[in-house]
């Protein structure tokens, strides 16, 4: 039966070496009142200690909230994520080698939620081959401290001849997620989400591990209002509820805030969109608009793609094109920066997972992707520059096998 707690009550059900799985894309998704929550029982106790955290993308803001909160030194001891994303004080951590990591492609987590949920004893992919996800290169471990002191999370297997990559399975003993609104039963509703993400995956990916799965939401409604079609989790994957205050439940970490358009509770005029300055990435961005078609489907990585949405707009053509991003946002007006993974008046909102499938099969005409660091023969580094370990993200899932890709950068 669902509970309804306190996020320092919830916060007191992580214990010392547990495996903590959190949601979280940016602002969207992220679960900031519980971070927070645990984050002050640390500074309090100094317990949990040595969490390994999972995550899929990252849930900072650049500064202090989202997955930052959980950079204090004893309190992580592994990090598994495709992308720190805004979350410099943890990218730091792994950077300074104060702690294992491992950067695997988003997709393969995804899989790996799955096959936790299935009780499958893991996931083999050709997501990754030849990259760092590779045994013969990095094998996912992004700093040298792993490379010295942690364990294989990745094999190379071959199958009817062919390579595959072999991640094994592995149980999570506590999660952290966020949804919009809970009723008296526990269950939950996405309604007012921005995007939908891994939130359905890693609760029956945690209880299935006979672990505990713990969702904040923004308010309490009565038993039985929420529409059906609306619960995207049920009440009996759902160990306890949160409501924190309003200022840790935010739609998204950007100036901006909530905004219904995100959400696909209003719409708002494409032409109002402010126009990006024309410079380096305006260029860019408006001669990879000049490569798509009527009827492409066109994935937006981060970075300079980020704003080809916003230039196709500004030049008129927007409404003919359907751009997507690997969230699960399809059409409208791909946002960037803090806002990266929504859309003004998107036409559809996958699941996250059901996109990367999208993507892994080859169904998307292009993408274009930023790119860090690139060589003379074309090899592209977006994981590891400058001192900073970022991660892949979801880059290797959508190069893999679309069928035309746009790299981009100065």
């Amino acid at each position: 039966m669902t509970q309804f707690i306190t996020p320092a009550e919830a916060a007191r059900l992580v214990g010392d070496d547990m495996t903590l799985a959190v949601s979280g894309h940016a602002g969207f998704g992220t679960p900031d009142g519980l971070f927070k929550a645990l984050h002050d029982r640390y500074a309090d106790e100094g317990h949990p200690r040595n969490l390994t955290l999972v995550k899929i993308a990252g849930t900072g803001d650049g500064g202090q909230r989202g997955g930052d909160r959980l950079a204090a030194d004893g309190l992580i001891g592994t990090i598994i994520t495709s992308h720190f994303g805004m979350e410099k004080k943890l990218s730091d951590k792994v950077a300074a080698d104060q702690c294992l990591a491992y950067t695997v492609p988003a997709g393969t987590l995804l899989e790996l939620y799955r096959a936790i949920a299935a009780g499958r004893k893991g996931v083999w992919t050709d997501i990754g081959l030849h990259t760092l996800a590779d045994p013969r290169l990095d094998g996912s471990k992004a700093n040298e401290k792993t490379v010295r002191e942690g364990k294989d999370i990745v094999r190379l297997m071959e199958i009817d001849g062919s390579e595959y990559l072999y991640y094994p399975a592995f149980p999570i003993q506590v999660c952290f997620i966020r949804g919009s609104l809970a009723d008296e039963d526990g269950n939950i509703s996405l309604q007012r989400e921005a995007m939908i993400g891994e939130q359905l995956e890693v609760a029956e990916a945690t209880h299935n591990s006979g672990g505990i799965v713990v969702i904040q939401v923004e308010d309490v409604v009565p038993r039985g209002s929420l529409d059906s079609r609306l619960v995207k989790i049920h009440h009996f994957l759902v160990d306890y509820v949160v409501v924190p205050r309003p200022k840790y439940h935010v739609q998204s970490f950007s100036t901006h805030g909530y905004r219904p358009e995100l959400s696909g509770e209003g719409r708002k005029s494409i032409q109002s969109l402010p126009p990006h300055p024309l410079d380096n990435r305006k260029i860019c961005a408006r001669r990879a608009a000049m490569e798509l078609k009527k009827g492409d489907v066109m994935n937006l990585g981060i970075g300079i793609p980020e704003i080809i949405g916003s230039v196709a707009a500004e030049e008129g053509f927007g409404p003919s094109l359907t751009l997507a991003a690997d969230s699960g946002i399809i059409g409208g007006i791909p946002l960037s920066g803090l806002d990266m993974g929504a859309a003004v008046n998107a036409e559809a909102k996958l699941k996250m997972a059901d996109m990367f499938d999208i993507c892994h099969g080859g169904g998307l005409d292009l993408c274009a992707l930023g790119l860090a660091e690139i060589d003379a023969m074309g090899n592209v580094n977006v994981s590891k520059f400058h001192g900073r370990v970022t991660g892949p993200g979801g880059f290797i899932d959508l190069a893999q096998h679309t069928k035309k890709l746009i790299l981009m950068g100065t």
